[in-house]
């Protein structure tokens, strides 16, 4: 099929250097992040061929120029109701055709009539996920940490945030392999399935018990507005529909418990004053997934310096989800091989859950307790199998 962009380009490319960069980048996103989305797979590749829509992201701050934040963009224009003809392979607009000769002049179509909105999307949104497959690690790894303090409750802070679906980690059932987890099955409660690779899922621990929770954000989402959770949506990938259907049952139910989410231009700045404000025999957790990815080198060194700090001087835990370049303590084994679910590639760029707490002695440790796929569909727990 004819892929060619059309020549009617509506801005100036990127410089070379940039987008022979760019092109990598969206290569790379469709071959090893979106493989299980075929649409993102072929959006992917067309708009590396298209140097004006690639410009597009040179609005966005330098940490947020990802092909994600570009389709996510593009989906909450779909979203909103332009672009039919492009609407017509999105899933999450009742679109059931597969991706076809007709994509790429359906893109062409839709990128001139929206590159103005797409440009200010750029510019202003950035990729705010809140994925909860994640939970169904986040909640055993919080019993890890209550067996590690002796079973005190938790005070969970969710660093970057966004919506603050997260502090519902209690509220939500997770099976891995035969294990249920989480709050019981119910109408409304969303269930998550991580498949525990090489039968390899998390100890079978007393629940954490969280005494509060707190978000912040430097650009919190209201869920209580419309627009802004079409954003979240639309951060959300368009083929998978229990995915979107869990985001709305989890919203509802942070909609309804009103846990706190702050806005702060400084997240860390917050953490002290928030440590002041607990009471004795309560155990902090400052817990962040795919949030650091978007630091710049140097702020993201000083971060993990002040945070490995805070947990020698004041007893905070930090639970870290990034993703397989940010080695907070013993790298994973290097060549762990699948286990016919999921490939040896997928676990070698697998998320990893770091954390770091003070031991009995005054000590600070950090170690890796699980490696996952960045939303939570399966998870390998370090010393617990293969």
């Amino acid at each position: 099929m004819n892929t060619a962009p059309r020549t009617d380009a509506t801005a100036p490319g990127p410089t070379a250097p940039t987008l022979a960069q760019r092109q990598r980048q969206f290569e790379r996103f469709a071959a090893t992040e979106c493989g299980e989305d075929p649409l993102y797979v072929a959006l992917c590749r067309l708009l590396a061929q298209r140097p004006a829509a690639l410009a597009l992201l040179d609005a966005a701050p330098r940490p947020q120029q990802r092909p994600n934040l570009l389709l996510a963009a593009i989906h909450e224009r779909v979203l909103a109701g332009a672009g039919a003809a492009l609407a017509a392979y999105y899933p999450s607009q009742g679109g059931e055709r597969l991706p076809d000769g007709g994509l790429a002049p359906a893109l062409d179509d839709f990128l001139a009539a929206q590159s103005a909105a797409l440009a200010a999307h750029c510019a202003t949104r950035s990729t705010q996920t809140n994925e909860i497959g994640r939970c169904a690690v986040l909640w055993p790894a919080l019993a890890e940490l209550a067996a590690r303090c002796g079973g005190r409750p938790l005070a969970l802070l969710d660093f970057g945030c966004s919506a603050g679906l997260n502090l519902g980690v209690d509220a939500y059932a997770y099976t891995h392999g035969a294990q249920q987890l989480g709050a019981p099955a119910g109408d409304g409660v969303p269930r998550i399935d991580c498949h525990p690779v090489h039968g390899s899922g998390p100890r079978a621990l007393a629940p954490a018990r969280l005494h509060s929770r707190i978000g912040l954000d430097p650009a919190p989402v209201d869920l209580h507005d419309a627009t802004a959770t079409r954003w979240l949506r639309a951060c959300l990938w368009p083929h998978d529909r229990s995915r979107a259907q869990r985001f709305d049952q989890a919203a509802a139910i942070v909609r309804r418990a009103g846990w706190p989410v702050q806005q702060a231009d400084d997240c860390f700045a917050r953490i002290e004053p928030w440590l002041d404000s607990l009471p004795a025999g309560v155990q902090p957790v400052v817990f962040n997934s795919w949030v650091l990815a978007y630091f710049e080198r140097e702020a993201l060194a000083a971060h993990i310096a002040r945070m490995r700090s805070l947990v020698q001087r004041r007893g905070l835990a930090w639970l870290s989800a990034e993703g397989p370049g940010l080695v907070l303590g013993d790298a994973p084994p290097a060549a762990l091989p699948g286990d016919g679910r999921v490939s040896a590639e997928e676990l070698a760029n697998a998320s990893l859950w770091y954390l770091s707490w003070r031991d009995e002695t005054g000590a600070a440790r950090t170690e890796l307790l699980a490696r996952s796929h960045a939303h939570g569909r399966w998870a390998h727990w370090t010393g617990t199998g293969t």
